[in-house]
């Protein structure tokens, strides 16, 4: 695989507590593993974010929300496989991830990664993955890796050298919010 080193470097980052700059399958992302509060923090700081605004975490199979959501929904692998793209959903009830990642609420945003890099490192990590935006807070998503300033690029501890020339817009993902009585409210469309 053309990114195996990039993949080595991150969980080498990811796992002393960094941050890397990667791409997945929406934007060019901030990543730090999602259950380690320090490393949370410094996306939070490198974003100049609120942490009472929560991030998205990535997740590469359905059978994971198991270790991370109180109650997941028995039907989720039906659900979720009905996405025709990427989509976020805001799950009630979450657990053992860093406390700075899961909102006031008790809510955690989290999606399924079907991106080979995005799946490759967070089935290697064997932990969820922070993923949020690549750019300082209030400021425009990148839409590919030369969109990228320069300060978040020189913020993280790892940039992913995988698809920097990638020039293909990717949105962002959908975002839904999961209700306890198994209706979803769109959020983001």
């Amino acid at each position: 695989m053309d990114f195996e080193k990039d993949i080595v470097n991150c969980l080498q980052v990811l796992r002393q507590g960094g941050t890397i700059l990667y791409p997945t399958d929406t934007i060019w992302g901030i990543g730090a593993d999602a259950t380690d509060e320090m490393a949370v923090r410094k996306v939070y700081e490198l974003k100049q974010r609120d942490e009472k605004k929560s991030l998205v975490i990535l997740l590469t199979d359905h059978r994971d929300l198991k270790h991370y959501i109180a109650n997941p929904p028995h039907d989720i692998d039906s659900i979720i496989g009905g996405f025709d793209r990427p989509t976020t959903v805001i799950y009630q009830g979450a657990i053992h991830l860093a406390p700075n990642v899961i909102n006031e609420d008790g809510t955690v945003a989290i999606r399924f990664v079907r991106d080979t890099f995005c799946r490759h490192l967070v089935k290697r990590l064997r932990k969820p993955l922070v993923s949020t935006s690549a750019n300082i807070s209030g400021q425009a998503s990148p839409e590919n890796f030369a969109a990228v300033s320069s300060e978040i690029k020189k913020g993280v501890d790892y940039v992913v050298e995988y698809r920097q020339d990638d020039t293909e817009k990717h949105p962002p993902s959908r975002i839904i919010k999961l209700h306890q009585s198994g209706d979803f409210e769109v959020i983001r469309p």
